[in-house]
């Protein structure tokens, strides 16, 4: 897909703040620092619309992105290590499941994964989650460029493994620093929104 505009419309915390009408909407979901500001300017070809942080737990909102006018990316907070609060963080999860169970115009989620570690038990419950619910799922591995070629399948494998994927769902690798693996992704989002 070729991006011709995209803005950030809202920033939710409940449901009465989502945007109205029928768009299809993809989350992303990962933990903090997984690259996933990195991995929404590349799709969207923009600088720095997703603010990039080296603070995790920065993205506390459900972040509402409008694509071409025909879809929104939907980026949740990450989980894992963020320095905030047991209680905030309870507040995130509660506002996470919230959207994912309830939004009717989810079509699927994207679950980034630094490819250069095995998935922590927090992605593994985060998936789980996801086939609880029946959403389809989109496993984006991040930061290709940061291993060498040699060694994707290898560390490939230990993801899929690991999360135990179910062969209906879809792989991407993908690096924010070559473009690796946008093409590939936006392709498999627009067979999720058709």
């Amino acid at each position: 897909m070729k991006v011709t505009s995209s803005e950030i419309v809202i920033s939710a915390v409940k449901p009465d703040q989502y945007p109205e009408g029928d768009l299809p909407e993809i989350a992303l979901a990962g933990r903090s620092n997984v690259g996933k500001s990195s991995f929404i300017n590349k799709m969207l070809a923009r600088k720095n619309l997703a603010r990039t942080s080296s603070k995790p737990g920065k993205t506390q909102t459900l972040n509402f992105y409008l694509i071409n006018e025909i879809l929104h990316f939907v980026d949740v907070p990450g989980y894992g290590y963020a320095k905030v609060s047991k209680k905030e963080r309870e507040a995130w999860g509660r506002m996470i499941e919230t959207y994912i169970t309830t939004r009717k115009q989810l079509r699927a989620v994207v679950l980034l994964i630094d490819v250069r570690h095995p998935p922590t038990n927090d992605d593994v419950l985060m998936y789980e989650f996801l086939k609880h619910y029946e959403i389809p799922t989109m496993i984006v591995a991040t930061k290709a460029d940061k291993i060498p070629k040699s060694k994707w399948q290898k560390h490939v494998k230990v993801i899929k493994d690991t999360l135990n994927m179910e062969k209906s769902d879809s792989f991407v690798l993908f690096s924010s620093e070559t473009g690796q693996g946008k093409e590939e992704a936006w392709k498999l989002i627009g067979d999720y929104i058709a």
